[in-house]
């Protein structure tokens, strides 16, 4: 006789598997690697309660072109297997006797159809690892009947994706998260173990990523690598420099809406401090003085474009005579004529100094990187050190590994545009701009002078 995974027993119920022993949650996720079981979980479940209640299910993934790229062949068999009476298979739903029906949409496609839905109990969204936060906001306003469910499942894809930041690092409140990998999957044949143990014993680092769910934490288009941000941490203590230095503080002004406002504190290469809060734009005065207080005798480095071109003039009114300077992401590079690399001038790599800052950013956790993990030496001005007691420091890395290479119609580096990002489903990365301005007061100084009538 057919069963679900006894593995997954305490996913479902609080003791014993009785109805009056299942655990009501909002959200139910399952992830981890392939051949874990978690679809066919799922599916069990969902053919399994349709033939007891009377259920509205709706089924979605990302992409899905065909019915058969949905969950409709894992409902349809799992109802096959368990010899469920009163199901109705036809050509793309699926219904019960009782009421109970099943539909299915891909997101990208089907978008008004899904905001229209109606008495949804459960919304399944399978191969969500493709979700983006817009498609999330979309989604689960649409999910509103009362004791109605969220079921997500996903194999774990990039660290920085939405849908693992969302559900498996900081989940909200009512969900049930579990991880589960084939050494659970009491129904996996034979042949296929040969294949995972093949794998593992061929490459172990794409056996962790496939079979256990190991999100990569590099994504090989994005500017900075999270391992280089991970070896990073506390890096002046592990490599014994001292990193320290002048005092600089990056400070990204928000725009209107829900973005925050941003400092990142630097002694020298080292990140020791973090703040975001929110303020609407009325309130830009009373921000730059508490970005300013940050500053002691340092710099201050501030999001000069839109409405941060208040800041100087509001810290001029108050009475602060020097030490501040815009970063213009827009501008042009700092030093045009010299070489980035051999025969390679700042000019020709680099579009404009957001590309530039970020890449100066990149490189140097490059070398920390090398440092901490092949005993490379570098001088400490060539390093960055994130400071372990950072508020923030996850999201901190999550949004400094976010951000992708592109390149503009000159052919030039650029990096994605906050728009671009948003397409991603990505939101702002205030933290990310901040610590970029405060990592490098160096080219900020350099894209001010002119801009202000102060002597240099």
């Amino acid at each position: 006789m057919a069963s679900l995974n006894p593995n997954l027993i305490d996913f479902w119920f609080d003791g014993d598997p009785h109805p009056e022993n299942f655990i009501k949650v909002r959200n139910r996720v399952l992830y981890g690697g392939r051949s874990s079981s978690k679809s066919w979980e799922f599916a069990g479940m969902a053919a399994s309660i349709g033939a007891q209640y009377r259920t509205r299910f709706l089924c979605v993934r990302r992409f899905q072109n065909k019915i058969k790229e949905s969950v409709y062949t894992l409902i349809k068999a799992q109802i096959e297997n368990f010899q469920l009476p009163g199901f109705e298979i036809m050509a793309s739903e699926i219904r019960h006797a009782n009421g109970t029906d099943f539909t299915f949409y891909g997101i990208d496609r089907n978008t008004d159809e899904i905001k229209s839905f109606e008495g949804a109990d459960i919304l399944w969204i399978e191969e969500a690892h493709n979700l983006t936060a817009d498609q999330w906001a979309i989604l689960e306003p649409t999910i509103r009947k009362e004791n109605s469910e969220v079921w997500i499942s996903f194999n774990p894809r990039l660290m920085t994706d939405f849908i693992y930041q969302r559900f498996v690092v900081d989940p909200p409140p009512s969900t049930r998260s579990r991880q589960i990998n084939y050494p659970e999957n009491p129904f996996l044949s034979n042949t296929m173990r040969q294949v995972i143990e093949s794998k593992k014993e061929e490459d172990f680092e794409e056996y962790e990523h496939v079979y256990l769910g190991v999100p990569r934490s590099d994504d090989d288009a994005a500017v900075i690598k999270r391992s280089w941000l991970e070896a990073a941490v506390d890096a002046h203590l592990r490599l014994d420099i001292d990193m320290s230095g002048a005092r600089s503080v990056g400070y990204d002004v928000a725009d209107s809406g829900e973005d925050k406002n941003a400092t990142a504190g630097f002694n020298g290469g080292i990140c020791v401090d973090i703040d975001e809060w929110k303020a609407p734009e009325d309130e830009l005065a009373q921000s730059a003085k508490r970005a300013w207080s940050k500053v002691g005798n340092g710099r201050l480095l501030y999001d000069s474009i839109g409405v941060g071109a208040q800041v100087g003039s509001t810290l001029k009114e108050a009475g602060v005579a020097d030490g501040y300077y815009k970063f213009n992401a827009g501008a042009g590079v700092a030093r045009p004529d010299d070489e980035y690399a051999p025969g390679i001038k700042n000019g020709e790599k680099f579009e404009n100094l957001k590309a530039q800052a970020w890449q100066d950013v990149a490189d140097r956790l490059r070398n920390t990187f090398n440092a901490i993990n092949k005993g490379i030496k570098y001088p400490a001005s060539d390093l960055i050190s994130l400071s372990s007691d950072l508020d923030h420091l996850e999201r901190l890395k999550t949004e400094l590994s976010t951000p992708r290479r592109s390149y503009s119609k000159r052919g030039l580096d650029m990096l994605e545009t906050k728009e671009q990002l948003a397409k991603r489903g990505v939101k702002s990365p205030n933290l990310a701009d901040a610590f970029i301005m405060g990592a490098c007061p160096h080219l900020a100084a350099i894209e001010s002078k002119g801009f202000f009538d102060y002597d240099w």
